[in-house]
């Protein structure tokens, strides 16, 4: 029953990589501490070698002299060792960085194959026409409210004001009532009298003198 009880171990994030530039670090700052040491030996060497002059033993101080000549050499090793190791975490860490780049740029390519899978170029098109015939429409609207219309909007409005007043005639115009009978006109018209016409024309004028 134990199997049901345990816990669940979790994944360690710390990868190799991490592993190895931690041991890198504690190398180099080994080789720091060891570094400390030699030059803090190399200052009572020197410090002791003139005393030795002081007292007349040369071959001590000679002695002393090489042994801090040869500490002086590791020490110059160490630094070229210390350089490498410093080049190699610099190089490990600009590594682990790329890796998050590239795993930065799969996850943003992924996501990209899906928004595209999901988007068609039809889908695009179509939804681009509807765009433009709603921009087309509010131009539209924008230009009939601020009143600039175009020659072909006032020949339309011109008409449909023309429309409106025959209708508007029409309905103010009496109806005739459909039973009321007028009378026709006659088609034998009286003729004039012709003599009585003469003597209009004949009529004496008065002269004056």
């Amino acid at each position: 029953m134990g199997i049901f009880f345990s816990k669940k171990k979790h994944q360690s994030r710390v990868t190799e990589q991490d592993k190895a530039v931690l041991q890198l670090k504690q190398t180099r700052d080994k080789i720091k501490q060891y570094q400390k040491k030699i030059e803090q030996a190399l200052e009572k060497e020197r410090v002791l070698a003139k005393e030795l002059l002081k007292n007349g033993k040369k071959d001590r101080a000679l002695l002393l002299l090489r042994k801090k000549r040869f500490q002086e050499q590791v020490l110059s090793r160490t630094d070229g060792q210390l350089e490498n190791l410093e080049r190699m975490v610099h190089d490990l860490e600009f590594a682990q960085i790329e890796m998050k780049v590239v795993d930065g740029l799969k996850v943003g390519n992924n996501a990209l194959k899906q928004l595209h899978a999901l988007l068609s170029i039809d889908e695009i098109e179509k939804v681009m026409d509807e765009t433009r015939e709603g921009i087309e429409k509010q131009k539209e609207i924008d230009e009939i409210l601020s009143g600039t219309l175009t020659e072909e909007d006032e020949n339309e409005v011109e008409a449909e004001l023309d429309a409106l007043l025959e209708a508007e005639i029409e309905e103010k115009a009496p109806e005739v009532p459909e039973d009321v009978l007028l009378p026709e006109v006659p088609k034998d018209l009286p003729e004039p009298d012709k003599g009585r016409t003469k003597e209009k024309i004949q009529e004496p004028v008065a002269v004056t003198a």
